[in-house]
Protein backbone atom coordinates (compact mmCIF):
# COMPACT_ATOMS: atom_id res chain seq x y z
CA UNK A 1 0.00 0.00 0.00
CA UNK A 2 2.70 2.39 0.69
CA UNK A 3 4.29 1.91 -2.67
CA UNK A 4 1.09 2.65 -4.19
CA UNK A 5 0.55 5.76 -2.57
CA UNK A 6 4.33 6.76 -2.98
CA UNK A 7 3.92 5.96 -6.56
CA UNK A 8 0.77 8.23 -7.12
CA UNK A 9 2.73 11.20 -5.16
CA UNK A 10 5.41 10.96 -7.85
CA UNK A 11 3.19 11.18 -10.62
CA UNK A 12 1.30 13.75 -8.84
CA UNK A 13 4.65 15.20 -8.58
CA UNK A 14 6.03 14.91 -12.43
CA UNK A 15 2.51 15.84 -13.19
CA UNK A 16 3.14 19.34 -11.34
CA UNK A 17 6.75 19.77 -13.16
CA UNK A 18 5.04 19.62 -16.88
CA UNK A 19 4.33 23.33 -18.52
CA UNK A 20 1.01 24.53 -17.86
CA UNK A 21 -0.06 25.28 -21.75
CA UNK A 22 -3.93 26.01 -22.06
CA UNK A 23 -5.21 23.06 -23.44
CA UNK A 24 -6.60 23.65 -26.93
CA UNK A 25 -6.28 22.39 -30.11
CA UNK A 26 -6.30 25.10 -32.29
CA UNK A 27 -2.51 25.47 -30.88
CA UNK A 28 -1.64 22.02 -31.44
CA UNK A 29 -2.22 22.73 -35.42
CA UNK A 30 0.02 25.94 -34.74
CA UNK A 31 2.61 23.95 -33.97
CA UNK A 32 2.90 22.48 -37.06
CA UNK A 33 5.22 24.12 -38.47
CA UNK A 34 8.89 23.64 -39.60
CA UNK A 35 11.66 26.62 -39.96
CA UNK A 36 14.15 26.67 -43.16
CA UNK A 37 17.13 29.24 -43.15
CA UNK A 38 17.39 32.15 -45.62
CA UNK A 39 18.90 34.98 -45.97
CA UNK A 40 17.81 38.01 -45.26
CA UNK A 41 18.73 41.16 -46.66
CA UNK A 42 18.22 43.45 -44.27
CA UNK A 43 19.46 41.71 -41.65
CA UNK A 44 22.71 40.40 -43.36
CA UNK A 45 22.67 36.89 -42.63
CA UNK A 46 20.43 33.97 -42.63
CA UNK A 47 17.19 33.66 -40.78
CA UNK A 48 14.69 30.95 -39.72
CA UNK A 49 11.37 31.29 -42.14
CA UNK A 50 8.50 29.43 -40.75
CA UNK A 51 7.49 26.76 -43.42
CA UNK A 52 3.54 26.10 -42.63
CA UNK A 53 2.35 22.69 -42.75
CA UNK A 54 -1.40 22.67 -45.04
CA UNK A 55 -3.44 22.33 -41.73
CA UNK A 56 -1.81 25.47 -40.64
CA UNK A 57 -2.08 27.12 -44.38
CA UNK A 58 -5.97 26.27 -44.58
CA UNK A 59 -6.49 28.09 -41.60
CA UNK A 60 -4.37 31.31 -43.21
CA UNK A 61 -7.77 34.11 -43.08
CA UNK A 62 -10.43 31.70 -41.53
CA UNK A 63 -12.19 32.15 -37.67
CA UNK A 64 -10.89 30.19 -35.23
CA UNK A 65 -11.18 30.30 -31.32
CA UNK A 66 -8.04 29.69 -29.44
CA UNK A 67 -7.56 29.23 -25.77
CA UNK A 68 -4.55 31.09 -24.07
CA UNK A 69 -3.01 33.55 -21.91
CA UNK A 70 -2.62 37.87 -22.32
CA UNK A 71 1.17 38.23 -22.23
CA UNK A 72 2.00 42.09 -20.70
CA UNK A 73 4.27 43.64 -23.53
CA UNK A 74 5.48 47.25 -23.60
CA UNK A 75 4.91 48.61 -26.61
CA UNK A 76 1.69 47.49 -27.35
CA UNK A 77 -0.74 50.32 -27.26
CA UNK A 78 -4.12 48.97 -25.31
CA UNK A 79 -5.74 46.26 -24.71
CA UNK A 80 -6.97 46.13 -27.90
CA UNK A 81 -3.35 45.04 -29.35
CA UNK A 82 -1.52 42.57 -27.55
CA UNK A 83 0.52 39.14 -27.51
CA UNK A 84 -1.27 36.07 -26.60
CA UNK A 85 0.46 32.82 -25.53
CA UNK A 86 -0.54 28.82 -25.60
CA UNK A 87 1.46 29.45 -22.04
CA UNK A 88 1.73 31.36 -18.90
CA UNK A 89 3.92 34.40 -18.96
CA UNK A 90 6.73 32.72 -16.93
CA UNK A 91 6.77 30.00 -19.87
CA UNK A 92 5.80 31.75 -23.31
CA UNK A 93 8.00 32.37 -26.00
CA UNK A 94 9.82 35.60 -24.14
CA UNK A 95 10.54 34.47 -21.16
CA UNK A 96 10.52 30.77 -21.30
CA UNK A 97 11.79 27.96 -23.70
CA UNK A 98 8.97 28.06 -25.63
CA UNK A 99 8.89 28.61 -29.69
CA UNK A 100 7.17 31.21 -31.68
CA UNK A 101 4.43 29.17 -33.35
CA UNK A 102 3.30 29.43 -29.42
CA UNK A 103 2.51 32.69 -29.68
CA UNK A 104 0.52 35.10 -31.73
CA UNK A 105 -0.41 39.25 -32.08
CA UNK A 106 -3.70 40.29 -31.41
CA UNK A 107 -5.78 42.29 -32.53
CA UNK A 108 -9.03 43.01 -31.02
CA UNK A 109 -12.14 44.94 -31.69
CA UNK A 110 -13.00 45.75 -28.50
CA UNK A 111 -10.71 46.19 -25.37
CA UNK A 112 -10.02 42.94 -23.68
CA UNK A 113 -9.08 43.49 -20.05
CA UNK A 114 -5.43 41.90 -18.67
CA UNK A 115 -6.13 38.90 -16.63
CA UNK A 116 -3.24 36.26 -15.49
CA UNK A 117 -5.84 33.80 -16.26
CA UNK A 118 -6.05 31.80 -19.53
CA UNK A 119 -9.20 32.94 -21.34
CA UNK A 120 -10.76 32.34 -25.01
CA UNK A 121 -10.63 35.12 -28.16
CA UNK A 122 -11.60 34.25 -31.72
CA UNK A 123 -10.83 35.77 -34.75
CA UNK A 124 -9.65 35.88 -37.97
CA UNK A 125 -5.97 34.06 -38.56
CA UNK A 126 -3.11 35.34 -40.46
CA UNK A 127 0.00 33.93 -41.03
CA UNK A 128 3.30 35.53 -41.33
CA UNK A 129 6.37 34.34 -43.08
CA UNK A 130 8.09 37.43 -44.44
CA UNK A 131 8.15 40.03 -41.68
CA UNK A 132 11.25 39.29 -39.34
CA UNK A 133 9.91 42.37 -37.01
CA UNK A 134 6.55 40.21 -36.78
CA UNK A 135 5.05 37.46 -35.36
CA UNK A 136 4.51 34.42 -37.31
CA UNK A 137 0.76 34.67 -36.51
CA UNK A 138 -2.01 37.08 -35.80
CA UNK A 139 -5.39 37.09 -34.68
CA UNK A 140 -7.24 40.29 -36.93
CA UNK A 141 -10.79 41.86 -35.68
CA UNK A 142 -10.49 39.60 -32.29
CA UNK A 143 -13.39 39.27 -29.30
CA UNK A 144 -13.80 37.23 -26.58
CA UNK A 145 -15.13 33.87 -26.96
CA UNK A 146 -17.08 31.77 -23.88
CA UNK A 147 -14.44 30.41 -22.13
CA UNK A 148 -14.44 26.41 -21.87
CA UNK A 149 -12.18 24.69 -19.59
Amino acid sequence: MKKIILGITALFFLAALQPVQAQDKAWKTLSKITFKKEYNEMMGFKVDVPVFSEDVTALDGEEITIRGYIIPVEGYRSHQEFIFSAYPYNLCFFCGGAGPETVMEVYAKEPIPYTAEPITIKGKLELNSDDINRLIYALRDAERATDVE
